[in-house]
C-alpha cells in the first residue's frame, strides 16, 4: 500500500469512527495532494504525483503547523494549540522519524569532516550533503542551527 492509499484508507476509518479532528486533517491531506497532482498534470514538466512529492507536502504542512503553535503558545491560545498539535502528529505518522538532537549533532559534524568544511562559507557544501543523503531524516532548521555552531566554533 503507498502513502496515498494509506491516507485515503485512514481518512476512511476516522469517517467511520467520527473524530472530527483527524478527519478535517485528512481532508487538508487529501485536498494538498490533488493540488499536487493539478499542477504536476498541468506545468510544464508534466508527470505523476509521487510519494516524494506528497512526503514533501506533509513536511510542508508540519512545519505550517509548527510556526502556528509558536504564535499560540506565545498568545496563550491553549485551544487552538491542542489542535495544531494534534494535525502535526497525524501528519508525522506519514513520515520516516526524524533524528533527534544528538544524532543530528553528530551527523552534521560527521559531513563537516567528510566535505573539509571550515567556515561558515562552507556551509551550503554541507547542507547539500546531508539534502542528498539524509532528506527524510533530519529537520533543517535544527541542522543549520547545529553546523553554523560546529562552524563557527572550529
Amino acid at each position: 500500500m503507498n502513502l496515498r492509499e494509506k491516507i485515503e484508507s485512514d481518512y476512511k476509518s476516522a469517517l467511520k469512527s467520527k473524530d472530527k479532528i483527524k478527519i478535517s486533517t485528512y481532508r487538508l491531506i487529501l485536498a494538498g495532494i490533488k493540488d499536487l497532482d493539478i499542477n504536476n498534470r498541468s506545468g510544464p514538466e508534466k508527470k505523476e504525483t509521487d510519494e516524494n512529492d506528497i512526503k514533501k507536502l506533509l513536511k510542508k504542512m508540519i512545519k505550517q503547523r509548527s510556526e502556528s503553535i509558536e504564535v499560540y503558545k506565545k498568545g496563550n491560545r491553549n485551544d487552538l494549540l491542542e489542535i495544531e498539535q494534534s494535525e502535526v502528529n497525524i501528519l508525522s505518522e506519514y513520515l520516516p522519524q526524524q533524528l533527534g538532537e544528538e544524532e543530528t549533532k553528530k551527523l552534521c559534524s560527521e559531513i563537516i569532516e567528510k566535505t573539509g568544511a571550515s567556515s561558515i562559507k562552507d556551509m551550503g557544501k554541507v547542507m547539500g550533503e546531508l539534502k542528498k543523503n539524509h532528506s527524510d531524516l533530519i529537520d533543517f532548521s535544527k541542522a543549520g542551527t547545529i553546523i553554523k555552531d560546529i562552524l563557527n566554533n572550529q
